[in-house]
Order: C-alpha cells, then structure tokens, then sequence
C-alpha cells in the first residue's frame, strides 16, 4: 500500500505548498503513482495546477460528508503519474463542522483506506495551524516530514509541532514516524542561513536531509504560470533540490 507523507509546520511562509508539489512532481517524474492532497483551505497547491473555477468537488466534500468518496475528488494533472484532490476555501469551515463529531480525526484516514493500493505515494500539503485538518493528515499518514526554513525563529513552534506528534503517536496513529526535517529557502550567502543550518542539525540531528532547498526565484515563479519546477525551470537548482530531495526520501522510506 501507499506510503503517506504529511508535510507539516504550523509556521507559514516555510516552503510547505512548494515542497509538497514539487516533490510530488519529483516522484511521479520517477514512475511513481503519486497522489497529491491538498488540505490548505488557501488551496496554493490546487492553484498550481487548476483555476479553482473548474473545481465542482474538493477535499471538503470528503470529509464532510460520507457519502461522497475520495476518488470521486481526484483528478490527474499535466504531469504524468500525478493526480490531485482539489482544496477549495470551503474547508475552512470543516473544524466548526466537524465538531462533536467521534470520528472528526479519522476522516481522511478512513478516505484513503480504498485508495491506498492504487498509488505508491500520497503527500498531504498541510494548513499552517495544529488544528483538526493538520490532526487528520497525522493520523491519515505513516510518515511526517517537516520543512524549516533557513531564517530567524526558524524553530519557533517546533516544540508544539513534535508534542502534537508524541499525541498523535501515543493514541490515535502510533505507527506514525518522523520521516525528516528539510531546510528550506536556503541562501548560503549568508551567515544567518548556515547558523540555522547548525541549529536544526543539533535539535533533530540524523533526522535532517543532506539535500537543502535552496532558494530560488524559479521556484517562486513557477506556480503563477501553472506548472512545477520540473516543466517550468527544469534545468535551475530548485528542480535539482527537489529531485535529490525524492532520492534521499525514497531511501528512508523503501
């Protein structure tokens, strides 16, 4: 069955949409079945791919309601092997509807359970809180990976992100693991960006990629004009980063 990736930080501005995307694209580049979940009501990761006008049905449907299944959600993109479930603004309302709920934690989990043999990879891009959305893609996943980047209070928040994963391990998924931590928006120019490199290296030790993402404006420009890295600057070292990013996480997951 599929393995699971949550993409997780609760601060924005991390490279959250853009590592989920272009890794994704990474792996279906690869001949991997990769499905890409969008669970962000800003709906970043859908905009790189389709004008939310031709989104009738999105990932709020799913799980607000359990008549309607995830593959009836799910739809391919240009990029070969890469499907998407679409995220419209309407799932920002799912915490009020969901609440009182039993089940409110295991709704996506109990979504992909029919999907799961029908893809080698799932990545869930996340929203920038702990919330009830960020709990579901946890419990839905085998495997977190948490981007951090390379600028002050970059390890803000980092202690609440690690006791929601202790949470989520101790009842609800305990099977969940720390699959690693990514530096993000990198620029080796400068002191600051290696200083947090040491920083993060310390706190999560093995836990952090050898690849950094470095940053790059071709990675900031690409999603305007609809495309991944990979299509639209495939020869710029955002498109490398991301490529050597796929080998490392295939190595640790495989």
């Amino acid at each position: 069955m599929a393995i699971i990736i949550a993409i997780a930080n609760q601060k924005g501005g991390v490279g959250k949409t853009t590592t989920a995307t272009n890794l994704a694209a990474a792996f279906a580049l690869k001949k991997k079945r990769t499905l890409l979940i969008d669970l962000d009501p800003q709906a970043n990761t859908t905009l790189t791919f389709f004008p939310l006008e031709e989104i009738s049905h999105s990932v709020y449907d799913v799980l607000a309601d359990h008549h309607m299944a995830l593959a009836d959600v799910v739809r391919p993109t240009p990029t070969p092997n890469l499907c998407l479930a679409p995220a419209k603004i309407a799932l920002a309302k799912l915490e009020a509807t969901l609440v009182g709920q039993f089940d409110a934690p295991y709704r996506l989990k109990d979504a992909l359970a029919p999907c799961r043999d029908q893809f080698d990879i799932i990545l869930i891009d996340t929203p920038p809180t702990l919330g009830l959305i960020t709990v579901n893609a946890l419990v839905a996943s085998t495997h977190l990976l948490v981007p951090i980047q390379a600028a002050y209070y970059a390890m803000e928040g980092s202690d609440d992100l690690l006791d929601t994963l202790s949470r989520i391990r101790s009842r609800p998924n305990p099977d969940l693991k720390l699959l690693g931590v990514v530096i993000t928006l990198f620029d080796k120019r400068t002191n600051l960006a290696r200083d947090i490199q040491k920083q993060v290296c310390a706190v999560f030790g093995d836990k952090v990629f050898k690849t950094v993402v470095n940053k790059n404006v071709r990675l900031e420009e690409s999603p305007a004009y609809k495309e991944t890295i990979f299509t639209f600057a495939p020869d710029s070292s955002g498109a490398q980063d991301y490529e050597r990013l796929a080998r490392e996480v295939l190595q640790r997951v495989e």
